[in-house]
């Protein structure tokens, strides 16, 4: 698993001292599919339509619903809010889904709804990694997660407020419940410590707090409810099984046998009997009544991640790290390999005679298994019978005597998109080059966030070579693939520190020497239909030339850098160039947090226009809507201009010379032969004749450095110059930044030489 550096909030209201991050994650063009593995699923039939659904969680973060028949699946909507992987889904009541995820919390969807969220539940301090809920009572859900944390819910309570008041929680309250994406009231919070007395935090709202069963020291991976309620069990890294009262949070009995981490768990409708898979490769039966493991079944030859009983709990299927789905009678031992995945099996889900099955790839199966008579797949022959030591079927599987699987082919695939596996950003920081877990290359462009070449299964070092450019450009942006596709992370100030002419980016109708702020550009393209939306709901009184941040909280916030920049090149309008405009047909998806509640996900094109800064950080809104830049380092070039040893034509360069880092070298060839064609120095020179005030370099935004107008006859005479560095003559479409990262390559200012050259 992993961690997300943004998910979270602050411990107080106060500004932190790092700001938080603006990511947006580019989405494939077939967005009906997921790009990572699938980790849980879940089966409902509506009662409405009477449609049978399948809903399936991924490490991309999503949900899906697919809607079912004999021999199709139809994604029918994509729940999409949490900002890491969906680790567990469940069904609760007649149309609610609870999912729980790595960024800490749960959330809740209507069913047949369109993919809002509905609630948020937080007070995880880590990864929520499993959910349990009870047949007969679906009110009541219990969440596990790596903190060794249990909590019971009861979502009745926990989400009755926000039907009932619309005022918000305190700023960055980490325990609560929130609803579309704004913190809601909530009474009587509480949080209990280690040494299971209860403290009050006065510094936050009061809110609802669910059961916790206290007593895991480690991370928890499993959890199991009877039907009523009455009777949880969880498992993890500890290696035992505990048994709660969910009703009270209190243990009532610890069970010992595995040697290795619980995977999976499940319990009998009547709370008596409870199964196990675990890491040591091992399936064992408890008899809770007898408080002891009553049978073990040595059936895999790796760990056992999920688990599936018959309803009548005579039969196990059972799946995991060894690609193999086996099904095993409980009471004879007698076990049968029914198929066998290219891929861990991380899921199972029964549906009437045939199975689902999640994998680390992005696809998910439906097999044949005889799931109403699994008695009958025995008489198939091949069956073994289960061992009971863990390295028992190992040895059989040594030994050569591997079982035939019964089914060859599953009888439907939901294929998903291959997940990114590998990346690199050029050196443009424009284009990112991709590789995937079936092997395709491609080449995606980050500020528009689509694919723009594809080439298919090419090796991948090679065509980054191919690709490479020698450009130096700052680092603007960070990206991870984590959620197999990218994330492209913006953090302030870094992500204004790149700029590029307008020539270079083809911007047609802008002076070609305009300099253009990639990262400023690219929020104004992700938030182009945010603000569109929010223009259009304030109506006539909106500003032309952009709208002030609402509120005294980004004021205040502004003003109390004294150094932030306005971008006067800049159009300060939604106008978004070419080069930012990001597709409508597969929109990215931003990640972010504002003042209020916790990190969110939602498509751009999404965005209603009410968000602010409650809900985005406000550096992005500053520049969005003021035009106001954070101030930025790095964006000048220090540089001596000498002479060549021996060169007979001097022009007057005493001391250092500053310029952007942009800067091209065809425009210190002007400079040169501007010095050289003036018998006096420029108007604006300093007055030992080198440089304008400040030691800068001239550069105009419009064009080349102006010639005085009283030369034009000298335009003829122009002599030829050429710029050196390391004794390297210097393309004049190089920047200084170039320069100075590929010939130069000193942490000292920069030196270049001139020289004429002869008969040119």
């Amino acid at each position: 698993m992993h961690r997300v550096g943004s998910a979270g909030n602050t411990a107080s209201s106060t500004r932190p001292r790092k700001e938080k991050r603006f990511t947006y994650v580019l989405n494939y063009a077939d967005d009906t599919k997921h790009c990572a593995g699938i980790n849980c699923l879940a089966l409902w039939k509506s009662t409405s339509d009477g449609g049978d659904y399948l809903y399936t969680g991924s490490r991309d973060g999503t949900l899906k619903r697919w809607a079912l028949d004999e021999s199709t699946a139809t994604c029918s909507a994509t729940f999409e809010s949490h900002v890491d992987w969906v680790n567990d889904a469940v069904l609760a009541g007649d149309n609610t889904l609870v999912s729980c995820s790595s960024d800490t919390t749960l959330k809740t969807w209507n069913c047949l709804s369109e993919g809002a969220c509905t609630g948020t539940l937080r007070h995880h301090s880590d990864y929520v990694t499993c959910l349990a809920t009870a047949e007969n009572n679906s009110n009541i859900v219990a969440s596990g997660g790596l903190g060794g944390e249990v909590f019971i819910w009861d979502l009745e309570a926990a989400l009755t407020p926000a039907s009932k008041s619309g005022e918000q929680m305190d700023d960055d309250c980490s325990n609560g419940i929130s609803t579309g994406g704004s913190s809601l009231p909530v009474s009587g919070l509480r949080s209990i410590s280690s040494s299971n007395s209860i403290s009050t935090h006065p510094s936050q709202s009061p809110g609802y707090v669910p059961t916790a069963a206290k007593g895991h020291k480690e991370s928890v991976y499993a959890l199991a409810m009877n039907g009523s309620g009455t009777l949880l069990v969880s498992g993890g890294t500890e290696k035992v099984v505990r048994v709660w009262d969910p009703r009270s949070g209190s243990k009532t009995m610890k069970l010992k046998g595995h040697t290795d981490n619980i995977r999976a768990l499940l319990l009998d409708s009547s709370g008596r009997y409870c199964l196990s898979g675990s890491s040591d490769s091992m399936i064992r039966l408890w008899d809770l009544g007898q408080q002891r493991c009553i049978h073990s079944y040595a059936v895999h030859t790796d760990s056992v991640w999920a688990l599936a009983s018959t309803p009548t709990f005579s039969h196990v299927y059972s799946g995991g790290r060894d690609m193999s789905l086996y099904l095993t009678d409980l009471a004879t031992r007698e076990s049968l390999l029914l198929c066998t995945e290219e891929y861990p099996v991380l899921q199972l889900a029964l549906h009437d005679d045939s199975i689902w099955i999640a994998m680390t790839d992005s696809s998910v199966h439906r097999w044949p298994i005889e799931g109403h008579n699994p008695q009958k797949v025995f008489q198939r022959g091949g069956s073994f019978l289960a061992g009971n030591l863990s390295f028992s079927r190992a040895r059989v599987s040594l030994e050569g005597s591997t079982p035939i699987p019964v089914f060859k082919e599953p009888k439907l695939t939901i294929w998903g998109n291959p997940g990114i596996v590998q990346h690199e950003i050029l050196n443009n920081r424009r284009h990112v080059l991709t590789k995937d877990s079936v092997g395709s290359v491609k080449l995606w462009e980050i500020t528009r966030g689509i694919v723009v070449e594809d080439y298919g299964k090419v090796s991948f070092e090679e065509k980054k070579e191919e690709l490479f450019e020698m450009v130096s450009i700052p680092p603007w942006f960070t990206i991870d693939t984590r959620l197999g596709s990218l994330s492209v992370h913006l953090d302030t100030p870094q992500c204004f520190s790149a700029e590029m002419y307008s020539v270079d980016l083809n911007i047609s109708g802008k002076p070609e020497d305009d300099k253009v702020n990639l990262g400023r550009e690219t929020l104004k393209g992700l938030l182009v239909h945010w603000l569109t939306k929010r223009r259009q709901k304030s109506g006539p009184q909106a500003s032309a030339n952009g709208d002030m941040l609402p509120g005294r909280d980004v004021a205040a916030r502004s003003l109390s850098h004294s150094r932030i920049e306005v971008d006067g090149n800049a159009e300060n309008d939604s106008s978004v160039y070419p080069p930012f405009e990001f597709s409508t047909v597969s929109p990215p998806s931003i990640i972010t947090e504002g003042s209020h509640g916790g990190p969110w996900r939602k498509k751009i094109t999404d965005l209603d226009g009410t968000e602010d800064e409650k809900d985005f950080p406000w550096w992005c809104l500053d520049c969005v809507l003021n035009n106001r830049l954070p101030p930025r380092e790095n964006t000048k070039c220090s540089f001596y201009l000498h002479p060549c040893e021996g060169a007979t034509v001097q022009i007057l360069t005493q001391g250092k010379l500053s310029a952007p880092r942009i800067l091209r070298i065809h425009k210190v060839v002007n400079y040169v032969i501007e010095k050289m064609l003036l018998e006096k120095p420029l108007d604006n020179a300093s007055t030992e004749g080198t440089f304008p005030p400040g030691g800068h370099l001239p550069h105009s935004s419009a064009g080349d450095i102006p010639f005085r107008s009283g030369l034009k006859s000298w335009q003829k005479l122009r002599p030829s110059i050429e710029i050196l560095c390391n004794n390297q003559v210097l393309s004049p479409d190089m920047s200084l930044a170039t320069v100075r990262a590929y010939i130069w390559k000193k942490p000292e200012d920069l030196v270049l030489n001139y020289r004429v050259v002869q008969g040119k």
